[in-house]
């Protein structure tokens, strides 16, 4: 892949006149690409940072071992070598994290100087309303026995189980007693995994399995289209947001899961960037917990929420919703005026012309 993208990124700009060239994904070995290419034909590079490059997550006390073997090994190194080169010269930077700009001023003084923006992941009202035009049935979704479903939509990383282990056992205890009750919940994990469809394995249910509730949970590991996914989403009783045990985690799905309107189970580790922004939106039932605490208060919450559910969320229930924050800083046009700012900052029109040309790598 790198090869193929130096080679018809250099043809390119040797064709054509660029601005400048974004880098919007989370292959890290193309972010090099932007200095070589700043250095050969002097176009400025902007990078968005959606997951940190260069992590000591898995050297933390009480980290799950990391995966990949040799391959993590080399990831490692890789970043080690790559990522100081890379943002040394880089123009601009956008994270979904202002954590992860934090670290890179710590690791980089220098990078104190470069034009930064948090701007997080959004959501668009036309998606929303294309799915909901096109519904999609989902046969899981059944009614019987007055059924209640609880859905996740999204990859499950490594960093997860922590908050799945609080889910589940929270169940387990829920069911230990009030048994009718629990028999209604039915908990969906869709899209886990970053494969095609007919392969993956899962990697939440061997986790209900092990709390004791597995015959309540369905796991889908295949990815699903966006689109599919909101329909999922749109057609679920709760959406779920279970958080990271890496506390600079912006989750992506926030948004879309406030659009549709459904109530929201957030379980979040205190002091999270997941936790402050949802304490922001009060979108969202909030389940607070710590690797190093009991985990008593967060299953006595839980239950309060299984019974909310099973009772259909009387009025008054859940929290009131920061519409007005939600409209003014997290939809996709706002998002997208934020970014283009950012470009207007390194193009100079006066200079360079008004081309609005960029190449992006993502």
């Amino acid at each position: 892949m790198l090869p193929w993208l130096l080679w018809h990124g250099t043809r390119l700009l040797r064709k054509e006149k660029f601005d400048l060239v974004f880098f919007s994904n989370t292959q890290f070995v193309t972010f090099p690409l932007g200095r070589l290419w700043k250095g050969w034909f002097g176009v400025p590079y902007v990078i968005d940072i959606q997951d940190p490059w260069r992590t000591d997550y898995y050297e933390r006390h009480g980290s799950r071992r990391p995966p990949g073997g040799w391959k993590y090994q080399f990831a490692r190194l890789q970043a080690w070598l790559l990522e100081g080169w890379t943002y040394q010269r880089v123009d601009a930077v956008m994270s979904v994290s202002p954590n992860y700009l934090t670290e890179l001023c710590t690791r980089y003084p220098s990078f104190a100087r470069v034009p930064a923006e948090v701007i997080l992941f959004g959501a668009s009202r036309a998606d929303l309303l294309h799915a909901a035009a096109h519904p999609r049935t989902q046969p899981l979704f059944s009614r019987k026995e007055g059924e209640i479903h609880l859905l996740y939509t999204g990859a499950s990383g490594p960093v997860m189980p922590h908050s799945l282990a609080v889910l589940f056992d929270g169940l387990r205890r829920y069911r230990e007693h009030r048994p009718e009750n629990a028999a209604r919940l039915r908990f969906h994990f869709v899209g886990t995994s970053y494969v095609a469809p007919g392969s993956g394995l899962p990697s939440v249910l061997p986790v209900a399995e092990a709390c004791g509730v597995g015959d309540l949970v369905t796991e889908i590991p295949h990815r699903i289209g966006h689109l599919e996914s909101l329909s999922w989403q749109l057609q679920a009783d709760v959406l779920l947001l279970p958080g990271s045990s890496d506390l600079a985690y912006s989750p992506s799905k926030l948004y879309p899961y406030f659009l549709t309107g459904r109530p929201l189970l957030g379980l979040v580790f205190r002091n999270s960037v997941m936790e402050h922004l949802l304490d922001q939106l009060n979108c969202a039932h909030m389940v607070r917990f710590a690797d190093q605490e009991s985990k008593e208060q967060a299953y006595a919450d839980l239950a309060v929420f299984f019974d909310l559910a099973i009772a259909g969320f009387p009025p008054g229930s859940l929290p009131v919703r920061n519409e007005k924050l939600f409209n003014q800083a997290y939809l996709v046009e706002e998002l997208t005026r934020r970014q283009c700012e950012l470009f207007d900052r390194l193009v100079s029109p006066a200079k360079n012309g008004i081309s609005g040309r960029a190449t992006v790598v993502g």
